[in-house]
């Protein structure tokens, strides 16, 4: 008998998985995405919108470690304005009393607010809901009153770094291959790619499965052998440093911080813009950036 049905692959051929279309497309539009906002948009945008879209690429990083919290592990935290007080402090205090390069300092900050931040919430992991959010919430205003009484370091000396005469307060330095605004604003967007694959490693991997149990039940998690708490905790620090990093970018990014820059009430509105943009995937971050910076700018802008 003559086969007339062509010829066939080989076996081990047909038993290799196809190729994923919807990620292949996904992955290409991201990539698209992010070169059209590295390369293409700073020449199109005036000094007013660079600044604006820097401030949009470093919440991005803000609002990353949130979504994380809120809806990656179901902890509704309102204390990571505190937290990204902590972050530009110390990343301001690096930058004026050593010479530290800044992404050494960037680092570091990440470490200092990812310390704190879990110590601090290490006793109220136990709640949950709105309990949790009460708490971080009177975390929030407690940094709040302690930045307004330091300030923010200015160049002076001592602990604080705080020049009270404020006069000939210098800048805050930034790095040397990104002293222009459009500059920092290539160097906002490359680290908050950076920030966002380190948490979508995270996703992809056990601590991923471990936050995605415990959402979903958390006694069903500690019946299943998880440690709730170890990988809340993971969960919290990953969240501060991000936060923290994020900080540190902004300390550089406005070059001056005073503490009415950071009203309590921004804890509030930063949970509200990332549950408006989404907490179940990464792109939600970079909308709820958008309505937390760009949409307050265009609006003060038009009008």
């Amino acid at each position: 008998m003559i086969d007339t049905a062509g010829p066939k692959a080989p076996a081990a051929a047909r038993l290799l998985p196809r190729p994923d279309r919807p990620a292949l497309v996904r992955g290409t539009i991201i990539v698209v995405l992010l070169l059209l906002a590295l390369f293409a948009l700073p020449p199109l945008m005036n000094g007013y919108y660079t600044v604006t879209m820097t401030q949009v690429a470093i919440y991005s990083i803000v609002t990353l470690g949130l979504g994380l919290l809120v809806g990656r592990v179901g902890l509704y935290s309102l204390g990571q304005i505190a937290v990204l007080i902590i972050g530009a402090w110390t990343g301001a205090r690096l930058l004026f009393g050593t010479g530290q390069p800044f992404i050494v300092v960037m680092i570091e900050a990440g470490l200092v607010t990812m310390i704190i931040g879990s110590l601090i919430t290490l006793p109220a992991l136990r709640l949950r809901g709105l309990y949790l959010a009460l708490i971080t919430l009177m975390l929030a205003g407690a940094v709040t009153v302690i930045e307004a009484t330091l300030n923010f370091p200015n160049g002076g000396g001592g602990f604080s770094g705080y020049n009270g005469s404020l006069v000939h307060i210098p800048q805050i330095r930034r790095p040397s291959f990104a002293g222009t605004d459009p500059a920092y604003y290539r160097f906002s967007v490359i680290v908050a790619i950076v920030m966002f694959l380190l948490v979508y490693a995270h996703l992809r991997a056990r601590p991923g499965r471990a936050w995605a149990s415990i959402r979903q039940s958390e006694a069903a998690s500690l019946a299943a052998g998880i440690s709730t708490t170890f990988y809340k905790l993971w969960a919290m620090a990953l969240a501060s440093f991000v936060t923290g990093v994020a900080g540190a970018l902004l300390a550089g990014g406005d070059r001056y911080l005073y503490s009415i820059d950071f009203p309590i009430q921004n804890s509030i509105t930063l949970l509200a813009v990332v549950l408006m943009g989404g907490v179940f995937s990464l792109a939600g971050a970079v909308i709820a950036a958008f309505l937390q910076s760009f949409l307050p700018a265009m609006l003060y802008q038009l009008w």
